[in-house]
């Protein structure tokens, strides 16, 4: 894995207009100044509650949202705003984006072939002998006969629509790859082979992952460093071995409680309560200290910045040094 980073996202927020209320427009901040860089060969695991704004960050990764603010590079150069449209076509040869639900990404009326394919049609058209090269190569790396590529999206499995989307992900050779809530949808042996699937091209091609996903286990398995997203907000980042391990953040903490683990007499840190914060209704200090069992009154007042804990470890908590030193989850 490099140590330069080939995507760098800077203070990058959304927000959503909505409707009028007390004669003004309401604003939604769903995702608020969110910075994190993405190295040569890295995966990066994206982790929060329905609602913390993850997959509003990917959409804006590859350009299917537009930032309200902030700014999004890939290998120094920005991708966000005017920058952007200049060399559209590039930027979007380099960033894929995986969905969820392989079926809904698919046309089901198109041979899964010609799917894959669609990519090259548009970007970088080969002769049709070519093309039939390049599709059965793309449906042999991801684990599928290149027979398959004549039928249509219904008749396969769910794991099997899925190694087609990231087959079409691949097909232009990307240096990045967004994938959100890849294996949500799948059982849990077909999520393990995805899972190993996306882990081996990354090895044989070099390739960056932002991973989306709520199943903290699948996160551990295929990230090198965790993002933890609460309320639009990262507030941890570090290497997974050390935040899984010894999370400093009580929100982290409270996501690895909720995990169910067979281990007798450890102690456990005191739960979160309550819902997701609404991201209209956010206080001026903390956004969770609404539920916090640690809050303060210096957090209903102060907002507590990312700061580095520890070479390569981000925390946003006033009190992260006396969580370190609590009993571990």
């Amino acid at each position: 894995m490099s140590q330069t980073p080939i995507v760098q996202v800077s203070g990058l927020t959304r927000d959503f207009k909505l409707g009028r209320g007390a004669g003004r427009r309401a604003v939604l901040r769903a995702v608020d100044q969110v910075s994190f860089d993405i190295h040569h060969g890295e995966t990066i695991g994206l982790v929060g509650e329905s609602g913390s704004g993850k997959s509003t960050i990917g959409r804006m990764m590859v350009g299917l949202l537009e930032p309200s603010a902030g700014d999004i590079q890939l290998f120094g150069k920005s991708i966000t705003g005017p920058q952007r449209r200049g060399n559209l076509g590039a930027v979007r040869q380099r960033l894929q984006f995986v969905f969820q639900d392989p079926y809904s990404s698919l046309n089901p009326r198109m041979r899964v072939g010609n799917a894959v394919a669609e990519p090259l049609d548009i970007s970088r058209p080969l002769a049709p002998k070519e093309r039939a090269e390049r599709i059965a190569e793309l449906f042999e790396m991801v684990g599928l006969p290149p027979a398959f590529a004549t039928r249509f999206p219904h008749e396969f499995s769910g794991g099997q629509r899925q190694r087609i989307v990231i087959a079409r992900a691949l097909a232009l050779n990307p240096d990045f790859v967004v994938c959100d809530e890849a294996v949500a949808s799948l059982d849990v042996s077909m999520q393990a082979q995805i899972v190993n699937l996306l882990m081996d091209l990354q090895q044989r091609l070099g390739l960056s992952y932002l991973f989306i996903a709520h199943d903290l286990a699948v996160v551990k398995a295929i990230s090198h460093r965790v993002a933890v997203l609460y309320a639009g907000e990262v507030v941890e980042i570090g290497h997974k071995a050390r935040l899984y391990a010894a999370p400093r953040h009580p929100y982290t903490q409270a996501l690895l409680k909720a995990v169910p683990r067979p281990v007798v007499g450890r102690v456990r840190p005191p739960p979160i309560k309550g819902e997701l914060l609404s991201v209209l209704n956010k206080p001026a200090g903390c956004s969770l200290s609404p539920r916090c069992p640690h809050a303060a009154p210096r957090c209903q007042q102060e907002k507590p910045l990312l700061r580095e804990v520890e070479p390569g470890w981000q925390v946003a908590c006033h009190f992260h040094e006396t969580l370190a030193a609590a009993p571990r989850p």
